[in-house]
């Protein structure tokens, strides 16, 4: 079912009544209609969305989806990590993996196993307003137990961020309740390439042992460099997963439909090239 132009923007939004269901997920997608636009709570809810025992410190439930593949056995269907809402102020990160899900069921994403997580910092986007880091004040993005963290994560946030509150990697490497449920899953669900969404720098990042891809519709390649405790470094460096970085060009508008496809054609069209199931890159 089409959204209204409005439902595009990332903004908020009251959502219609709910069919009854799992209580937490039910719940879960009823507060996110009501906090983005692009989310409608009966379409969320239909997702059919698992949460996890974790509960961040805001007391939220951490949730995902796994989907399997239509064209091909599950051993042999690559395995995609989709998370969305690391940094709970980029806004679009969250939407644009809702309209994934509507195109997820497309013959090309068919070849593939999906895991989906859509929201993994919910108290940074539930604050007012949004932040980029979690309820404690950390961003998620800078706390993952990279090699380089206990050496470098307090360095370069004194040194190169000026003590950035935005940035503050944490008091101890995986010390979040968020960062060690996304630890949990890419072991679990071991994924071949994960695809992490942020906003707003409009460009791609890459990290890992694939060929890196140049574009994705308007987004060209311009990597970034590594950070202590960041996914990238963490999945595509110590992990050594494939992590393809999406940076929208808006944290808080989603970008014109004809682009916002032309990003998943391209992606689906890399992976399709260059991520195999089970390989050891």
């Amino acid at each position: 079912m089409l959204r209204p132009l409005a439902c595009l923007l990332a903004t908020l939004c009251l959502a219609p009544a709910a069919h009854a269901g799992d209580p937490t997920t039910d719940a879960w997608c009823a507060a996110l209609g009501h906090r983005l636009r692009s989310v409608n709570a009966d379409n969320c809810r239909a997702q059919a969305f698992v949460a996890g025992a974790e509960r961040t410190e805001g007391k939220r439930a951490l949730v995902w989806r796994d989907i399997a593949p239509r064209t091909k056995p599950l051993a042999q269907a690559p395995r995609v990590l989709v998370i969305g809402g690391i940094h709970g102020d980029e806004l679009t990160s969250v939407s644009i993996v809702f309209r994934w899900l509507d195109w997820i069921g497309e013959a090309e994403a068919g070849k593939y196993r999906w895991r989906v997580i859509p929201l993994a910092n919910p108290d940074g986007l539930y604050q007012r307003p949004p932040t980029r880091a979690n309820a404690r004040g950390v961003d998620l993005n800078r706390n993952f137990p990279t090699p380089d963290w206990n050496s470098d994560a307090h360095k370069y946030w004194i040194e190169r961020t000026k003590r950035d509150p935005r940035r503050y990697p944490g008091d101890a490497a995986g010390s979040e309740i968020e960062t060690q449920w996304l630890e949990k899953q890419i072991d679990d669900f071991k994924p071949d390439v994960i695809i992490s969404v942020h906003a707003p720098y409009n460009l791609l990042d890459y990290d890992g042992p694939a060929p890196q891809p140049l574009r994705f519709g308007r987004l060209a390649l311009n990597r970034l460099g590594v950070y202590p405790g960041s996914l990238g470094n963490y999945g595509g460096h110590y992990k050594s997963v494939p992590v393809v970085t999406i940076e929208l060009p808006h944290a808080s508008a989603m970008p014109p439909a004809r682009d916002q496809r032309a990003m998943w054609d391209d992606m689906l069209g890399w992976m399709g090239r260059n991520i195999k199931a089970g390989e050891k890159h």
